[in-house]
């Protein structure tokens, strides 16, 4: 008899939900998720702990780095630690090392043992939920820190990340942690980050001029060093060796590779080494969405970005709004506005049914179907008859497991037949603010009975999952980028906790009898 089996009436420890739990399976994951906030928080208590990084070789006694602008003596002597100065620009910085942040933060887990752009909006939903709230704003006031002296919400605080950001989320952040506090005067202090974020996404290289709208890109033409050291099969062969393999081997119709590959001399070109950089920058590392390796991503205004550019407008409104500036907050909603109407104009495919990323070069919208088409649901800028359309497309990605990132397979993890925690709660959320509830409930049961029979087994929770198989067992499905399952998981864990939270009750008493009944 296994221990999902064993159930047993114990009062829940996460805030908010306040009812007994009938399985013990669910009471364990709820208590490795509160424990795990714990083991995956970093601060410059225990800086050897945070600068560890299996991404890249390491030697040496712990550097951590500062911005040009810091006081790295005043750092130096009070973390006792040896301090260096980022060269200015900071982008022309060869080595490899952490980067100072003020505050704690959480990390992800496994590999990823930094703060990230897009996992910490995730992370900070399940602290907000899971009684942590001083550990949520710190993140965020950490956020605000690497716009104001790196630039741009990075990658994550490592040297080799400060070319380029994450999905901006930055401006729920905030509001989330406000409503939390009620800070105004935090608040205002806030938002010259804010606009300076908002400014890097919606100013060249990431605008395009013919369209007004934005794209990935990825800050530089060279190789990523975390990929060259740290993304190796079995073999030895790093990511960008298996690429240079497929392109010798196979033909590519997405795109003109020659831009990409120069074939004469078996090579990667700096055009690739750009949109590798983009495509990371996206967070959807990697995929086959613009092509093998979605290197193609440079000519193409992304569904995801947009929405969150518009969501951002709309949070700066909020914000202006609670501020008592109405005149200022009318500024961001005419952005708003006028982006949503262009997302909808170019992006929208009545066709499909599906919002679909718009190639600003051949002007042609991209065929294909990618969980990102629910962001404007999320994002709330979809008409009804356009969610209701997007509703109607859930087979091509709803399986016994949840949602599968995109309907193909490509051996890429961000595509089929792996799902993500991160997507679920976009899609879960968007579903439900179009009055889908009974889709977003079905897609709720379905994600956390995986994530609770793949716990039972392994006592763990992962990064991602198989959700046509339903566990995190991945085989030799990834063949592109790095292979593994981090364990940890800090959005799985997030996701668990909030999407139970949203689920009705009679949506819990059910997922506590599939627990009794596996």
């Amino acid at each position: 008899m296994t221990r999902y089996r064993r159930c047993f009436l114990l009062l829940i420890a996460f805030s908010g939900i306040g009812r007994a739990a009938d399985c013990a399976a669910l009471t364990e994951a709820r208590s490795y998720i509160h424990e795990g906030w714990k083991t995956l928080t970093r601060s410059n208590a225990s800086l050897t702990d945070s600068a560890r990084d299996s991404k890249v070789a390491q030697a040496g006694p712990v550097t951590l780095w500062v911005a040009a602008d810091e006081d790295a003596a005043r750092i130096q002597s009070a973390l006792k630690v040896n301090v260096r100065k980022l060269s200015n620009p900071p982008s022309a910085t060869q080595e490899s090392g952490l980067l100072y942040l003020p505050g704690p933060y959480v990390v992800p887990g496994g590999r990823f043992n930094e703060m990230y752009g897009w996992d910490s909006y995730f992370i900070l939903l399940g602290l907000m939920r899971d009684s942590q709230p001083a550990l949520a704003q710190s993140m965020t006031d950490n956020f605000l820190y690497e716009v104001r002296h790196y630039g741009k919400v990075l990658n994550a605080n490592r040297t080799y990340y400060l070319t380029r950001s994450q999905p901006p989320f930055l401006s729920r952040m905030v509001l989330d942690v406000y409503r939390g506090t009620g800070d105004t005067a935090w608040l205002q202090r806030s938002l010259p980050a804010l606009e300076s974020y908002y400014e890097y996404w919606t100013n060249p290289p990431h605008l395009t001029p013919e369209t007004g709208l934005s794209r990935y890109d990825g800050g530089s033409d060279q190789p990523a060093p975390e990929v060259v050291f740290g993304e190796r099969d079995e073999a030895g062969k790093n990511h960008y060796d298996r690429v240079r393999e497929y392109y010798r081997t196979h033909e590519v119709k997405e795109y003109n590779v020659a831009d990409f590959y120069d074939s004469r001399t078996d090579q990667l070109t700096p055009l690739f080494y750009r949109g590798d950089r983009a495509m990371r920058e996206s967070g959807f590392d990697p995929s086959a969405r613009f092509g093998p390796f979605s290197v193609g991503i440079v000519n193409y205004n992304s569904v995801d970005l947009n929405s969150l550019l518009y969501r951002m407008e709309v949070d700066m409104a909020a914000i202006r709004e609670l501020l008592d500036q109405p005149r200022l907050a009318e500024i961001w909603s005419k952005r708003a506005a006028a982006r949503a109407s262009a997302i909808r104009r170019l992006m929208w495919d009545s066709k499909s049914g599906l919002f679909a990323d718009y190639n600003f070069v051949t002007r042609q919208r991209l065929d294909y179907p990618f969980l990102t088409t629910f962001y404007p649901l999320w994002a709330g800028f979809a008409t009804p008859e356009e969610a209701a359309a997007v509703a109607a497309n859930l087979p091509l990605f709803e399986k016994d497991g949840g949602l599968q990132t995109s309907a193909r397979v490509s051996g890429n993890q961000w595509d089929a037949p792996f799902g993500w925690a991160p997507l679920q709660i976009i899609a879960i959320q968007g579903l439900r603010r179009y009055g889908f509830d009974a889709a977003a409930e079905r897609l709720t049961l379905k994600f956390l009975s995986m994530i609770l029979r793949d716990f039972d087994l392994h006592r763990t929770i992962k990064e991602k999952y198989n959700v046509v198989e339903g566990k995190s067992d991945l085989g030799a499905g990834i063949r592109f980028g790095y292979t593994s399952n981090e364990i940890g998981f800090g959005w799985t864990n997030a996701a668990f906790v909030l999407l139970w939270e949203e689920l009705s009750e009679a949506g819990r008493r059910s997922l506590e009898t599939q627990c009794i009944a596996h």
